[in-house]
């Protein structure tokens, strides 16, 4: 048969029509199919920066507008929340087992993500991507997957870590406790113009029997200033006796003149000194007499050093001596100067000399090991010598330990505070501490030790009413912000800096 070269070709009309038409469902469903490749994945970038902006460009409309609703209505509003109340949102984050649902939700909207990453990306590539572009896809999908998951993983480990560790350090707010203060919940330094806590060492540790408890060796009242964040220290001897109970305190009748033994006697009198208050009285007195609180010996220790001091003490601290050196790991170490040789370990009773020494030297940076040793190491060397050095840990702590440093360090930290520190600090009131913290941080920490002859104080019989006096004196200049180069003979408070300078002693 012969074809007339003349006559249209009608084959190719028909070619054009076996693609899918335009107006078909499958086209859109791909609307982007015959796109470019590259313009796939800079959509897919897009699409994973605003979630759901790649499914609608690719087609998927009712999808993408819907992804795209929830993104800012979740991450918007926590923004508005952030801006507008970020107390609120602090205090809810901190409740009880806030922080653990958030690290699950995170979780889950990491998961979601990723998976809305890896469709937007198949929707928007060509129809018949080559094997190459295959290749090429799946590796941006998983870098990008990478960026938005990593991140969220490591939030959802912060929270969960952080809640947990406040579950363990500081347990529910579920009912009030008779020792903590009444504050304002919106503002609650309105009416405080002082917070005091009590900062006890405990020593449960090594060679000593569970049954003997806590001795707290440590005894330390940190007074700060809430509006300038002005803080002192104030250190009372272990074996300070005869420690009071105010006149109104249901403990002033089981202790009219004092925790003490009445005896002459000197093991009774040991019994009684204040680093045995802790885990004493608690076996002698009813755990209801003051009513609700998180730990009895702890509160105990409040009322009795707060009236001795001429403070209403607000809450305590109470830190593991043996755990000490775990969080000071957690933290890097801290920088000290040492002027003296310090023992580590040996027994000055017994005779057993110590397995070495730390040696003098400028700036001495010590992990959790020789720092526990340096704040504890007593061998022929008095109470008063230890108290110094463990005054300078703290001042090395508040002003060594930076954001940086937390961030870095956050997992070892939360770890090493579930094992060493407790305290009846409430949860609404972190955040405000946080921003009190940072005040602190930027000022010149004083301090205070009571020593024999010092204001009338004698450990085995304290002058109780000029050691309150020189309290409020301490404070004053705390205040004022005294100089000791122009008052030293009259200042009634230590600048720390200077205490924890580099000035060796003379062998």
């Amino acid at each position: 048969m012969t074809v007339d070269p003349s006559a249209p070709d009608n084959s190719g009309a028909r070619r054009v029509a076996d693609p899918e038409s335009p107006t078909d469902g499958g086209s859109a469903k791909r609307a982007s199919g015959g796109g470019s490749f590259g313009g796939s994945l800079g959509w897919t970038v897009l699409g994973t920066i605003i979630p759901g902006l790649g499914l609608w460009k690719g087609g998927r409309r009712i999808a993408g507008g819907i992804v795209m609703g929830v993104f800012l209505l979740v991450f918007g509003g926590a923004a508005v929340l952030l801006l507008t109340n970020r107390k609120l949102v602090e205090n809810a984050v901190v409740g009880q087992g806030v922080l653990q649902g958030l690290a699950i939700t995170l979780a889950v909207i990491a998961v979601l993500w990723v998976a809305v990453i890896g469709f937007s990306h198949l929707a928007l590539r060509p129809s018949r991507p080559s094997a190459g572009q295959r290749a090429a896809g799946a590796a941006v999908v998983g870098i990008l997957s990478f960026v938005v998951a990593a991140p969220m993983a490591l939030g959802a480990n912060v929270a969960w870590t952080t809640g947990t560790t406040l579950d363990t350090i500081i347990g529910s707010d579920d009912a009030p406790n008779s020792t903590q203060p009444t504050l304002d919940p919106v503002d609650p330094w309105k009416d405080k113009d002082r917070l005091n806590f009590l900062i006890l060492g405990g020593d449960s540790g090594t060679g000593r029997s569970a049954s003997e408890g806590d001795r707290t060796d440590t005894v330390i009242v940190a007074s700060i200033d809430t509006h300038t964040g002005a803080t002192t220290l104030f250190t009372l001897p272990r074996n300070t006796e005869k420690m009071p109970f105010p006149p109104d305190s249901p403990l002033h009748k089981y202790y009219p003149n004092g925790f003490t033994s009445g005896s002459t006697d000197l093991y009774a009198r040991s019994q009684f000194l204040l680093n045995a208050m802790y885990r004493t009285v608690p076996t002698k007195v009813p755990h209801d007499v003051l009513g609700k609180t998180k730990d009895f010996g702890a509160s105990v220790m409040k009322v009795s050093v707060g009236y001795a001091l001429g403070l209403k003490i607000d809450y305590f601290v109470k830190v593991n001596m043996d755990g000490f050196k775990d969080f000071i790991n957690a933290i890097g170490g801290i920088t000290v100067n040492v002027n003296y040789r310090i023992p580590i370990g040996g027994k000055t009773d017994e005779n057993v000399k110590p397995d070495g020494y730390i040696e003098p030297g400028p700036n001495q940076h010590f992990m959790g090991g020789k720092a526990l040793w340096y704040a504890r190491g007593r061998y022929h060397l008095d109470d008063y010598k230890r108290m110094e050095r463990q005054r300078c840990v703290i001042n090395a702590v508040v002003q060594q330990t930076t954001p940086d440093k937390v961030l870095t360090n956050f997992q070892a930290i939360a770890t090493a505070g579930q094992n060493t520190i407790t305290t009846d600090v409430p949860r609404t009131l972190l955040s405000d501490l946080v921003d009190l913290g940072v005040k602190v941080k930027n000022t010149k920490l004083r301090s205070v030790v009571f020593t024999p002859g010092d204001a009338g104080f004698q450990s085995y019989d304290p002058n109780w009413k000029a050691v309150r006096s020189r309290v409020q004196k301490a404070l004053k200049e705390t205040a004022s912000g005294v100089d000791d180069s122009t008052k030293k003979s009259k200042a009634k408070s230590e600048d720390l800096e200077d205490i924890c300078g580099y000035h060796p002693e003379k062998p």
